[in-house]
């Protein structure tokens, strides 16, 4: 069988709890695996056919459900699984919600309107408006041998696990960061120490609607084939 003639998955068979076709599906996830415990690998088509049609849903869209706190604590459990050079992890997670993350923006409002900023403050609907925000903050060990960049990087693949972990529980999500993500005060009022950065704001809720598909690139023009 072809991959593009995988049958759908039926994602109630995953639910460890009914819920509506048009709801997210909680999956029941293996038990963390121990130290040193063999992981045979095998195919997954089911991911592939996943990946293909992966597609972010626009943060202005994003609405109640957000992911209960045991789906959350399931997606940053899956997050922590990227790749780590070191085994440092150079990172931490920053949970904005109800009432704390209406505080934040209101925060990040008045600062951006203290300097008389009307379009930064305008761009603050994309961080107000889904239930649910988490700042990844990429937290680099200086004392480490592994370089900043890696570790940087590895930031990054948190962030990417996190996202596709969250569209294939079935909720929309968005990485974005926008200026309150490079601003000095405005990573301050989110309590990040000197060296640290904004990796991204994963945005998650229910969209109102679907995503449509964008432009992709030409592979055409971004591989090449190293040859001497």
């Amino acid at each position: 069988m072809q991959l593009g003639e995988e049958p759908p998955i039926d994602r109630r068979a995953l639910s460890v709890a009914p819920k509506s076709e048009s709801r997210p599906v909680t999956a029941a996830l293996p038990a963390p695996p121990e130290f040193g415990e063999a992981l045979p690998l095998s195919p997954a088509p089911e991911v592939l056919r996943f990946l293909a049609r992966r597609r972010s849903a626009s943060a202005l869209t994003l609405t109640e459900p957000a992911p209960s706190a045991e789906e959350l604590g399931q997606l940053l459990r899956l997050a922590t699984r990227a790749p780590d050079h070191g085994k440092l992890s150079p990172w931490r997670f920053v949970i904005l919600e109800g009432a704390a993350k209406a505080r934040f923006a209101a925060k990040l409002e008045a600062l951006a309107q203290g300097r008389g900023d009307a379009q930064a403050a305008a761009k603050l609907g994309k961080l107000k408006v889904p239930p649910l925000a988490v700042a990844v903050i990429a937290s680099p060990k200086p004392e480490s041998h592994i370089p900043a960049w890696e570790q940087e990087l590895s930031a990054g693949a948190v962030c990417t696990t996190f996202l596709y972990a969250a569209l294939a529980m079935g909720y929309g999500a968005n990485w974005i960061t926008d200026w309150y993500a490079y601003d000095r005060e405005a990573n301050a009022i989110l309590g990040l120490q000197p060296h640290e950065r904004v990796a991204a704001f994963m945005l998650i809720g229910t969209p109102r609607e679907p995503p449509l598909e964008r432009e992709r690139p030409q592979l055409a023009a971004l591989v090449s084939r190293w040859e001497g």
